[in-house]
């Protein structure tokens, strides 16, 4: 940040009067910016027929990790609620109708100031279709998941919890809510030589 969205003057970074980090600071107006981690909302969209449960997945359309598989999840929205968000990010990058669950993971992405948190829910039909921001959109079962094409370690996580909970309850027990640090940092596809 080089300049103030109050007053448009220089910031600077300084430490203010009772706080004990270096926050931008305009010295002209007085504003101090803070500038805190961002929310990243979605779903888990299953579909079960005759036994056999799918995932929902969308291909990325952008970067970072265009053409990679992710759940459907994107940044929550001012004046809306995080149900709200992941059902948001659900029909606009999958075009999904889906009934939400409960929270499934919240995951502390500190190295790139973000927060994760994905939601259960069951898909209301099978009406859906590529977002803006999606190239495909396909439905797998655990054995297709495209593991080695995950767009993040968060989605990696997520459905890992996901189908090891869901063993668990196709024995009578339930899904968890679950929360991890994800301290690991994308690792950089690998170029063909």
């Amino acid at each position: 940040m080089k300049f103030c969205s109050e007053c448009a003057h220089p910031v600077t970074v300084a430490i203010p009067e009772g706080d004990n980090r270096p926050r931008y600071v305009c010295t002209q107006c007085g504003t101090i910016h803070y500038q805190n981690p961002k929310m990243v909302i979605g779903t888990i969209p299953v579909w079960e027929q005759d036994g056999e449960l799918k995932v929902l997945l969308c291909k990325r359309a952008i970067e970072p990790r265009y053409g990679y598989w992710t759940l459907p999840a994107g940044f929550m929205e001012n004046e809306e609620t995080t149900g709200q968000a992941a059902v948001r990010e659900t029909e606009e990058e999958a075009g999904a109708n889906v009934e939400l669950g409960n929270l499934f993971t919240l995951l502390n992405v500190a190295h790139v100031h973000q927060v994760h948190l994905f939601y259960l829910a069951r898909l209301l039909d099978l009406d859906y279709e590529a977002g803006v921001e999606s190239l495909d959109v396909q439905m797998f079962a655990e054995h297709e998941i495209p593991w080695d094409d995950l767009a993040f370690p968060t989605i990696r996580t997520t459905l890992e919890l996901f189908f090891a909970d869901r063993r668990q309850v196709l024995e009578g027990g339930s899904y968890g809510v679950h929360t991890r640090d994800i301290t690991r940092p994308m690792r950089a596809p690998v170029e063909p030589d």
